[in-house]
C-alpha cells in the first residue's frame, strides 16, 4: 500500500479512498488503493493499458454498479460521506460526480436538448430556467459562441472536439462538484485537444477534476497531482511536478521516462 500523502495542509480533501479492492466476478482488478484527492485541483491517473485507471475512476460515481458480478470492498468518502453506504442515493451521487467519457457521446437530439436533458431529469422544466442553464453550461465549456445560433440543430452535426465539449457542458448542467474524465481528448486532433486542456484549466477553479490519460505530456500540462497505477495497484501519488521529475519509486521513473508502457 502506498503511504498516504498529507494534503490537508495544502488543500481540503474532496475524495478519500481507503483500502479499496475491486473485483470483476472472481478477478481482482484493484488492490488496496488508498488515496486522498484534493478539492479544486486536477488529479491525473496514469499508467499502462489495463492497469485499473478507468476501473478506479468508475468506482467514484458507482458506474461499475451497472456491470454484473462486480464487487467493491473498502471505503470511498466524498465530503466525509461513504458513497457505498446503503443509504446513498446513487442518482444524487451521479449528479454530484459528473463523467465525461473517452468517446464523445452526444444524444441524437438538438444541442439545447442535450444540455437540458439532465436538468429535466432532476425536475427542472421551466423553459426560461432551462435556457439559462443551457447558456451558462455552454459558456463554461467554451462552446457558446460557436453554437449560439444553432442551439436547435442536431448535436451530431458538431465536430468531434465540439461534441466532446458539448458532453462536458452536459455534465456541468446538473451542477456537479466533481468531474471525472476518462481520456477526454484521446480521439481528438491537436487543436481540439488544446481546447479541452484549456477548458480543464479554467474549470479547476470551481470543480474537483480527476482525469485518466495515457498522454504523459498532457498529464504534466493539466494536472496538479498525479497517481501512477500499475497492475491494479497505486504505485505512487504526489504533486505532478515531483512525480515527473523526482519520482520516489523506480517503477514510476521507468514509466514516466518511457522505459516501458
Amino acid at each position: 500500500m502506498v503511504k498516504v500523502i498529507d494534503l490537508k495542509s495544502k488543500t481540503k480533501t474532496k475524495v478519500s479512498v481507503s483500502n479499496l479492492d475491486f473485483y470483476y466476478n472472481t478477478v481482482q482488478a484493484l488492490f488496496d488503493i488508498t488515496i486522498d484527492v484534493p478539492a479544486n485541483q486536477v488529479t491525473a491517473l496514469i499508467g499502462p493499458s489495463g492497469c485499473g485507471k478507468s476501473t478506479f475512476l468508475r468506482t467514484l460515481n458507482r458506474m461499475n454498479d451497472i456491470i454484473p458480478a462486480t464487487r467493491c470492498e473498502g471505503k470511498i468518502l466524498i465530503d466525509d460521506k461513504d458513497i457505498y453506504d446503503t443509504s446513498t442515493d446513487v442518482v444524487a451521487l451521479r449528479k454530484m460526480v459528473g463523467m465525461v467519457f473517452q468517446k464523445s457521446n452526444p444524444f441524437p437530439k438538438s444541442i439545447f436538448d442535450n444540455i437540458a436533458y439532465g436538468p429535466r431529469i432532476h425536475g427542472i422544466n421551466k423553459q426560461s430556467e432551462l435556457s439559462g442553464i443551457v447558456e451558462r453550461s455552454l459558456d463554461r465549456s467554451g462552446l457558446l459562441n460557436e453554437v449560439k445560433d444553432r442551439l436547435h440543430k442536431s448535436a451530431l452535426e458538431l465536430s468531434g472536439g465540439q461534441q466532446q465539449r458539448l458532453c462536458i457542458a452536459r455534465a456541468l448542467a446538473v451542477d456537479p462538484e466533481i468531474l471525472l474524465m476518462d481520456e477526454p481528448a484521446s480521439a481528438l486532433d491537436p487543436q481540439a485537444t488544446m481546447k479541452i486542456e484549456e477548458l480543464i484549466d479554467e474549470l479547476r477553479k470551481d470543480y474537483t477534476i480527476i482525469i485518466v490519460t495515457h498522454n504523459m505530456q498532457q498529464a504534466a500540462r493539466v494536472s496538479d497531482f498525479t497517481a501512477f497505477f500499475y497492475e491494479g495497484k497505486l504505485i505512487e501519488f504526489g504533486e505532478t511536478q515531483k512525480v515527473f521529475t523526482k519520482p520516489k519509486k523506480k517503477h514510476t521513473e521507468d514509466y514516466v521516462t518511457g522505459r516501458f508502457g
